[in-house]
């Protein structure tokens, strides 16, 4: 059973943790400052947030748990009514600030099917060396 990263529970990826590094609760004046620079909208910026951003924040994670990860966003993607506008609401009771809220992201799942895109090919090697195991000995 594939672990959570640092802890010894069963991981169990959550599309919102793709857009960890959007959150800029009490990183206004840094991580918020250089993430306003881009129009998340705007299809190259928006390139350059996913890259820059999003997949380099989650190199911590295994090349498992991110095949993991993606794989649970593609079932998302899959999935007509999924909201994934949702995943861009700030939640102040857990101090989760996102860069740019639901109102602001014209086609959340766009974005959502662009970060998808990218990973496929930035990670490309890795995802398909997790493809290739056998999950069930994770």
């Amino acid at each position: 059973m594939l672990k959570s990263p640092f802890m010894d529970i069963p991981y169990a990826p959550s599309i919102s943790h793709i857009l960890g590094a959007l959150s800029i609760y009490d990183l206004e004046d840094t991580v918020g400052e250089a993430l306003w620079k881009y129009d998340p909208n705007d299809e190259k910026q928006r390139e350059t947030i996913i890259i820059e951003f999003i997949l380099k924040d989650l190199m911590y994670l295994s090349y498992r748990h991110r095949f993991v990860l993606i794989s649970a966003l593609k079932d998302a993607l899959d999935s007509p009514d999924f909201n994934f506008t949702k995943e861009f609401e700030s939640d102040y009771d857990e101090y989760i600030t996102m860069a740019w809220d639901e109102t602001e992201i014209v086609n959340p799942r766009g974005f959502f099917a662009d970060i998808y895109r990218l990973a496929n090919e930035v990670w490309k090697d890795d995802l398909q060396k997790a493809g290739l195991e056998d999950q069930s000995t994770w």
